[in-house]
């Protein structure tokens, strides 16, 4: 071997292993860097937003988005979207109730009756995209609709009215509220067991993405779908198993929910599919799939706990949330771009 090819080879070494190239390669570089702005600007402009019991008020707020960002955010990292999440949720509160409420049965068993239908749910978007072909914006936009007519109309069937019945004088709902609902006091300072939930969900995502083979084929598939299946990776399976991703995300989300109010509003969770949305894409994952992280997608929600926490420490009009969270995604998005380009640049 020549010197001048053993010189390429160190630097290609050199190349590999240097850590601005690594910091640079990380998705959520840019929705960090953000975080830490929105951080700071809050701290400078809400005298409160820096007390233990704000930043408690911040985390559970993340944390309610994040539980559903995380898998929102492997599965448009698989190149595909699901519209249907936000009310999925409310679909996961409302069958746990009516049935734990309607077989008279211990609330554990609506729980897991919960889990299973939204599992199936996941598996039917999942299915329907790989064998109709068509995208997932009308799959899960058809979802989406179906879930909110079904939503309402089987809770004025069976209740009567718009709400579920109160299941809390039902054996197992302390437990159940202990598991899902329960608040964690630390240092005097009371915390939302989600918070947990939420990082844990973040840990077994990064594990998949970073350390399993199904984390490749989730890359794989959302770089290129027919390129992926010409190399072997199972695309149906990874996709229909994304999609069910979701819907244990929505379970979990959705027994909060009920366990937090005791019952549950049929029209609860339209809209929130896109802040799911926008959390992930924060975090860096592109709209194009194949990219991303999930730890990025925690840090899209903190972003967005902080947000619109700090806007009322700060006693702005709640108005303006929205704003700032258009404004946040904009420049999320336009900074990912640029982290991107110079990540390419330095190979």
């Amino acid at each position: 071997m020549s010197a001048g090819t053993d010189a390429a080879t160190a630097d290609e070494r050199i190349l590999q292993t240097s850590p601005l190239r690594k910091l640079l390669g990380r998705p959520e570089l840019g929705s960090v860097v953000g975080a830490i702005a929105v951080f700071v600007f809050f701290a400078f402009f809400a005298d409160s937003f820096l007390r233990a019991t704000s930043l408690s008020t911040v985390l559970y707020a993340a944390s309610t988005i994040g539980i559903m960002a995380v898998p929102v955010a492997l599965l448009m990292i698989g190149g595909e979207f699901d519209l249907s999440a936000g009310v999925m949720v409310t679909s996961s509160a409302l069958v746990s109730s009516m049935f734990s409420y309607q077989m008279t049965a211990n609330v554990w068993v609506g729980v897991g009756v919960s889990l299973l239908v939204t599992l199936a749910i996941g598996a039917f978007n999942g299915f329907m995209l790989t064998r109709t072909k068509l995208p997932s914006f009308i799959i899960t936009l058809g979802t989406f609709l179906m879930l909110t007519g079904l939503n309402l109309g089987f809770t004025k069937l069976i209740d009567g009215t718009v709400s579920t019945k109160t299941i809390a004088d039902m054996e197992g709902f302390p437990s159940a509220r202990e598991v899902f609902a329960s608040t964690l006091t630390i240092g005097g300072v009371g915390f939302k067991v989600t918070i947990l939930w939420w990082l844990a969900l973040v840990a077994l995502a990064s594990w998949i993405l970073l350390r399993t083979r199904a984390g490749n084929w989730i890359f794989a598939v959302g770089g290129n779908k027919d390129a992926a299946r010409a190399v072997g990776v199972p695309v149906t399976k990874t996709r229909i198993g994304l999609y069910m991703g979701v819907g244990f995300g929505a379970w979990i989300s959705g027994q909060h929910l009920l366990f937090s109010y005791d019952v549950v509003q049929s029209g609860e969770g339209v809209g929130n599919e896109l802040i799911y949305i926008i959390a992930a894409v924060i975090g860096g994952c592109l709209i194009t799939g194949g990219y991303g992280s999930a730890v990025g997608s925690a840090v899209g929600a903190f972003i967005f706990g902080m947000t619109s926490k700090g806007i009322v420490f700060a006693e702005w009009n709640p108005d303006w949330f929205k704003f700032f969270l258009g404004a946040m995604l904009l420049l999320a998005t336009l900074l990912n771009a640029w982290v991107r380009k110079r990540a390419e640049a330095t190979k």
